[in-house]
């Protein structure tokens, strides 16, 4: 880690406005940290902010100990992204231990982190700068600030960019690069994917929304040309029956209700797209599968004896439903070589639309993954339709 050292000790001054980390090897502890810098009585430190999947630790340390906390971690994670004033680092560890850094010199200089201890929450798109799409879609104002009732869809759009921007080393900016989004709606987040990528990042993006509903499709359609968005489009169609192209880089799949999900899922893994982003929604189709009548099996029997407390009541088994269904997404997704996090998309308070499965392709089948989706839906006594599009993996193994 000597190389993650000397360039922490190089970066770590008054221009360095901050870094991500992610990419756990242990998912079950620490998941991110972000590191800013932070002016306390004229002094310089770094405040260090580590997020496990229900809690968030802050600590202030000085340059040198925050150069050695965060080498430190690098130890236990795949990448770090860094931006400074005048350039931005990309750092990958491989799971051998072997460090790649990039680095490119803005040709712009940025500006300044801001260092005070009570500074407000940062996003990437920023209150008080005006974006074109987010006012058409009524998030924002013409002066660019936020309509009060559209706050919590401003929340959202810039939580699922910071989704997005953990995966950029994942991306080649070298060549153009295919996004689909599934169920796209009045897509607010794919013309957030499009503005940040594209504008803000300078990647060679094609952005297809799909989704069922005429007048949506034709009013997005509308807004992409008056942006000059020329690689950005939506069509009407089923995501089950897409066939529009033939390799995919990224599948965004957002609120697509009940089964769609599983079927934009296969679709991406067919595709061997490299990174998957889903928000589950409506996950009807296990709760319809815990009621129906048959003739039980001992295992059966044993089952809902087992689960009584929460079959029993028909709200709770509805969310158990739907977490049993998003928990064996994410097995059968690592199961086909991806490396999966069920991580928050934003807070419950929100929106109860909360899970968001993030996938990124491993190209390494996954045979414990196998076994614990062949136990779990074999103790459940249900078949899952991702499960039949994959071919049933895990089932028959």
């Amino acid at each position: 880690m000597e190389e993650i050292s000397r360039l922490l000790t190089e970066i770590l001054n008054i221009d360095f406005i901050r870094a991500v980390i992610s990419n756990p090897r242990d998912k079950t502890g620490i998941i991110k940290i972000k590191a800013r810098p932070l002016e306390k009585k004229g002094e310089l430190f770094f405040q260090l902010e580590s997020f496990t999947r229900t809690q968030a630790f802050h600590e202030n340390l000085s340059g040198t100990d925050a150069c050695r906390r965060l080498t430190e971690y690098m130890g236990q994670f795949g990448q770090m992204q860094i931006e400074t004033v005048q350039e931005e680092c990309t750092v990958l560890v491989s799971k051998k231990g072997k460090v790649t850094i990039k680095r490119k010199r803005r040709q712009k200089a940025a500006a300044p982190a801001d260092r005070s201890h009570n500074r407000k929450k940062h996003y990437i798109l920023e209150e008080g700068i005006p974006v074109p799409f987010l006012q058409d879609l009524g998030v924002m104002t013409e002066e660019g600030k936020i309509v009060r009732t559209k706050t919590d869809k401003f929340r959202q759009i810039n939580r699922f960019l910071e989704f997005v921007e953990d995966i950029l080393p994942r991306l080649d900016k070298g060549r153009e690069l295919t996004i689909l989004d599934f169920g796209c709606g009045k897509s607010y987040l794919t013309f957030a994917m499009y503005y940040y990528l594209h504008d803000l990042k300078g990647y060679d993006i094609r952005i297809i929304g799909l989704d069922l509903k005429s007048e949506v499709i034709a009013h997005c359609g509308k807004l992409a040309k008056k942006y000059g968005y020329e690689k950005l489009t939506f069509l009407e169609g089923d995501i089950a029956d897409y066939d529009g192209v033939d390799q995919v880089d990224m599948v965004v799949t957002l609120h697509a209700c009940d089964t769609a999900t599983d079927y934009a899922l296969a679709k991406a893994v067919g595709w061997g797209a490299e990174v998957i982003l889903s928000v589950p929604c409506c996950q009807h189709e296990l709760n319809a599968q815990f009621a129906e009548d048959r003739e039980q099996t001992k295992e059966q029997t044993e089952r809902e004896s087992c689960l009584a407390p929460v079959m029993d009541y028909g709200l709770l088994r509805e969310r158990f439903a739907a977490l049993a269904t998003d928990g064996l997404r994410a097995k059968y997704l690592e199961s086909v070589g991806y490396e999966t996090q069920v991580l928050e998309f934003i807070d419950m308070e929100h929106t109860p639309k909360n899970i968001l499965i993030r996938a990124v392709k491993s190209g390494k089948e996954n045979e414990k993954a196998a076994e614990e989706i062949k136990k779990c839906i074999q103790f459940l006594g249900v078949s899952p339709t991702l499960g039949r599009l994959l071919g049933n993996k895990g089932e028959n193994s």
